[in-house]
């Protein structure tokens, strides 16, 4: 791997939404670039902090509760020509890969009704959207992922209590084998549109699930370097750690 490869990776308010410990995910971006020897950069943006997105290779936006949510918006400029969310969406639709946990996922939807049944308005960047039911769907959870190539199964956790519902002609991330995933109802979880990978997994996600990391990595990279490959590593510590869980959820 050539020295003076880098890849410019943004996380999304570090210091909001982060449940379960979701900054792990940008953790797991940086070691798997540093054994490569592809240098990471990680640009840390939270409220009132401005980067230029057009340099950015692949977003990560965590997991944060409804009051976190409510509490970006303004920051987020929704609506707002120039702002973080249309230049977000903007590179959404360039196909930048974005990972997006939990709140961060419900976030690029089009709205959240909460369950007092008021509504907020997000940044319709992805076609779903997002209403509070009855209880929280809480436990660990396991997903066929089909939309990342090789239809990995992926382990997590998930605590929400937003139902996410596809538009139509929009692909899932997967399907569930264990849990509850978008809704509890449909058995689907995550979505996947464009270069966005949306779920509900916690945990952190990535440092159990390699094949999720380097799926969201290769995209990155091939965008930025055509030419360019991203080697194998050895995975087995990771690979334990994801096998643990699969036995664990299915005895």
């Amino acid at each position: 791997m050539e020295q003076d490869l880098q890849l410019n990776i943004c996380h999304l308010y570090p210091d909001i939404l982060n449940l379960y410990g979701d900054r792990g995910n940008t953790i797991t971006f940086s070691k798997r670039c540093e054994w490569r020897g592809i240098k990471a950069n990680v640009i840390k943006l939270g409220v009132g902090d401005d980067y230029d997105f057009q340099d950015i290779d692949l977003f990560f936006i965590g997991g944060g509760q409804d009051f976190d949510q409510h509490a970006l918006l303004d920051d987020l400029g929704i609506g707002l020509a120039g702002s973080k969310a249309s230049r977000l969406a903007q590179a959404i639709e360039k196909d930048v890969p974005v990972l997006a946990i939990c709140g961060g996922y419900q976030l690029l939807g089009e709205y959240y009704v909460d369950a007092s049944g008021d509504r907020m308005d997000f940044l319709g960047a992805i076609p779903i959207y997002t209403e509070a039911g009855d209880g929280r769907l809480i436990g660990n959870l396991a997903y066929k992922a089909d939309a990342i190539e090789g239809s990995p199964l992926v382990v997590g956790f998930e605590n929400h209590a937003g139902r996410t519902r596809l538009r139509e002609g929009v692909a899932p991330l997967g399907h569930v084998v264990y849990g509850s995933g978008n809704n509890g109802e449909d058995g689907t979880e995550g979505v996947r549109y464009r270069n966005v990978f949306g779920t509900y997994s916690h945990g952190p996600l990535l440092p159990k699930n390699p094949a999720f990391a380097d799926c969201l990595l290769r995209i990155a990279l091939e965008r930025k370097y055509p030419y360019s490959a991203l080697p194998a590593l050895d995975d087995t510590l990771e690979t334990r750690a994801h096998d643990a869980m699969a036995h664990k959820l299915n005895q």
